[in-house]
């Protein structure tokens, strides 16, 4: 099982879940490019959601992995949907949770960004994170668990500008959108499980779109949560995936009709 973190995570955003599910799996997390002690490239060229998806296939390569369960959260979601839509073959199943940022509003997404990426590189991670990190889809991990939410922010704080900088511009800013997807992920056989907290409202949407898209999915809404949902309810994202994976494994995770109007691209 390997999980791909989110841009304002890393490796360590994990570890409750390799707490839990490594009694019954080899558990893997990593950190990006960008995102030390993995290598900070100097070339803005050097970022894209491309190049991260090969990433995690040469990081499978390297462990001499020929399958796994492929999970991620925001743009680690966002990674683990792309990659088994290229490389469908090397997943037992994806875990797509909080994706799709940016697929609706799109173009205040895209202004936002530049502007924060320019203000890191300006400014430096701390006060530009300090922001970020008490957003409309955070405050919901500070109210529940104070504590995490201080550890979440230690993190954060200490990110890489340049990486974090160019991972925006690079990664999220360019990436398709989940719309743009609909046609690929029609046609994806690989089982999938989407999450989603019920207030993280940018990717709402894009949930309900992956899951009336890819036949063998199923959608789990996360009530009163924000945007970290692995981090705010643990105990449940923990028991969600574990039944999933269950399911999967027992044969039990079914195809559903897209029905004769699926999505098409370019719906909102």
């Amino acid at each position: 099982m390997i999980w791909s973190h989110e841009f304002a995570g890393s490796y360590e955003s994990w570890e409750q879940q390799v707490r839990y599910f490594s009694h019954r799996y080899q558990v893997i997390t990593y950190n990006d490019r960008g995102y030390p002690p993995s290598e900070v490239p100097t070339d803005p060229e050097a970022y894209s959601q491309d190049i991260t998806i090969e990433d995690l296939r040469r990081l499978m390569d390297h462990l001499g992995l020929e399958e796994a369960y492929i999970g991620g959260l925001s743009m680690g979601g966002n990674v683990a949907l792309n990659f088994a839509l290229r490389y469908p073959e090397r997943c037992q199943g994806i875990i797509v949770a909080s994706a799709g940022s940016g697929t609706t509003h799109n173009d205040a997404f895209r202004s936002g960004g530049e502007a924060m990426a320019a203000r890191m590189l300006a400014e430096g991670t701390p006060p530009v994170m300090k922001d970020y990190g008490s957003g409309p889809t955070r405050v919901q991990l500070q109210r529940k668990d104070p504590r995490g939410y201080e550890e979440f922010m230690r993190l954060l704080l200490g990110h890489n500008a340049r990486g974090a900088a160019y991972t925006f511009r690079g990664v999220q800013l360019k990436r398709p959108t989940i719309d743009q997807l609909i046609p690929q992920m029609n046609a994806l056989q690989v089982p999938t499980l989407i999450m989603n907290g019920d207030e993280d409202d940018p990717c709402v949407e894009p949930s309900i779109m992956m899951k009336r898209a890819i036949p063998y999915s199923g959608l789990a809404v996360l009530p009163q949560c924000g945007h970290a949902i692995n981090l705010e309810e643990p105990a449940l994202f923990n028991q969600l995936v574990s039944d999933f994976l269950t399911a999967v494994e027992a044969g039990k995770w079914a195809e559903h009709s897209l029905g004769e109007t699926p999505y098409t691209t370019g719906s909102r």
